[in-house]
Parts: structure tokens; sequence; C-alpha cells
């Protein structure tokens, strides 16, 4: 019996160590990915900022037109261990508050030309500074607001061990239109599974969502739905099901 336990005990440590081993392999498989991404953003970002410099004035003008100033909109976002940085992008909504000085739901402050902004992603082209200073890189999960941070599960929060990016395996299996857990899903298969390969497959599909506009938004919603948490939301289902 006492052998028994034993070789029980063994097999349990084994099993741990194996584990442990496994998951530092992955976390040291992602440093080097990540350090040799970053390589390539300094090399490649300045010139697609160089190329798309036209392109960023004009809709800039464009914005100070139909929308007027300011023409950016900054948003707290957290990124990478947890740490808050302020994400830049084109405003593509009106400001619009209801009697309690809070904002108007999406859908009651985007614009027209706001929408043609979104289905393009034209309003995410300068986040490529956000690139350039390190907030983000090209490739990772999207980067959300601070109030979601104490919403996530514990696996969920693992997005954040990686650069947060302007798009990522959950946009190019459908943006908007995917439901939240799907798409932590997605971000955390990422963590596991970045490479140069997958990044170009990500690539690839984003521009083709793009050129196909489609999961601009959730269904019955401008933008998508606000992540309340796993707990919060089964709650609220078992209140309408009652």
């Amino acid at each position: 019996m006492k052998g028994l336990l034993h070789a029980n005990g063994a097999v349990g440590e084994s099993a741990e160590s194996s584990g442990f081993l496994a998951v530092n392999l992955r976390a040291g498989r992602g440093r080097k990915h990540d350090r040799a991404k970053r390589i390539v953003e300094l090399i490649t970002v300045p010139l697609l900022l160089l190329v798309l410099s036209p392109v960023l004035v004009v809709v800039a003008l464009a914005i100070r037109w139909q929308l007027g100033a300011p023409v950016f909109y900054r948003g707290q976002r957290v990124g990478r261990d947890d740490k808050v940085f302020s994400q830049l992008k084109f405003r593509t909504m009106v400001e619009a508050n209801d009697k309690m000085g809070r904002p108007l739901p999406d859908g009651d402050r985007i614009t027209g030309f706001g929408r043609v902004l979104r289905a393009m992603s034209l309003d995410e082209l300068p986040q490529l500074l956000n690139v350039l200073r390190g907030d983000m890189s090209i490739i990772g999960p999207r980067p959300l607001p601070v109030a979601y941070l104490e919403r996530y599960s514990v696996e969920q929060r693992r997005r954040h061990e990686v650069r947060p990016g302007l798009t990522g395996l959950a946009q190019s299996n459908g943006r908007n239109s995917v439901a939240w857990d799907q798409r932590f899903a997605w971000d955390v298969e990422y963590v596991d599974q970045a490479s140069f390969l997958l990044d170009a497959r990500i690539i690839g599909r984003s521009f083709a969502l793009v050129i196909r506009r489609s999961g601009i938004s959730a269904d019955g919603h401008a933008t998508a739905p606000e992540f309340l948490g796993s707990a919060a939301r089964a709650s609220t289902e078992r209140a309408d099901r009652d």
C-alpha cells in the first residue's frame, strides 16, 4: 500500500512537472515571437504610416467637416500585463448625453458617415501610432475598456499576456458578430498558439471581412453589446426565462 501511494505520488509529481514545463515552453515561445514581431513592426509601421498618410489626412478632414472637433477619439484601454493606455481612433460618433449627463447608446450617437468609416475599418488606422509606441501590436486580442477588467474569469484575463492588436483571431473569425465567450476563447488560443503563420492567416481573414463588410456589429446593436461578465449574463438570462 505504501509503495502504491509512493507510486501515485510520483505519477502526480511527474504530471505536475510536465504541465509546468509545457507552460514554460509555451511562454518562452510566446516571448520569442513577441520580440521578433516587435522588430518587424518597428520596420513596417513607419512605412505604412508614410504610405497611408494621404488617406489619414483625407479622413481627418472629412471628420472635421462632418462631425466637427475633435477628430480623434481617445479611450482608456487595457493592454499587456493589465497596463492601461490611451487608444487612438478616428471619431465616428457625435457627443450626445441624456438628462443625467450619461452618453447615449452607440446607436443614437453613430452617424451614417461614421458607419462607413467603421465598415471599412478606416477608424482604426490611427492605432498604428499605438503600435509604434509599443502599446499595441498589429496582431493580438482587441483592447477593451478598463471596466471589463474585473469582469473577466481567470482564463479570460490571460488575453492580457500579450500586447493587444489592431486585429486578432477573434476579429478574423467574425468581428463584433461573435459572442463574448467565444471571442475570449479565441483570444486565449492566440496567446497559446501565436506564430507568424497564424498572424499571416489572421491578416488574410481580416482583409476578407473588411472587403465583405461583414461582422461590423452584433445583432440588435450598432457596434457590440457591453460585456457584463459571464456570471452577470447568466443571471440576466435566468431572469429573462423566469
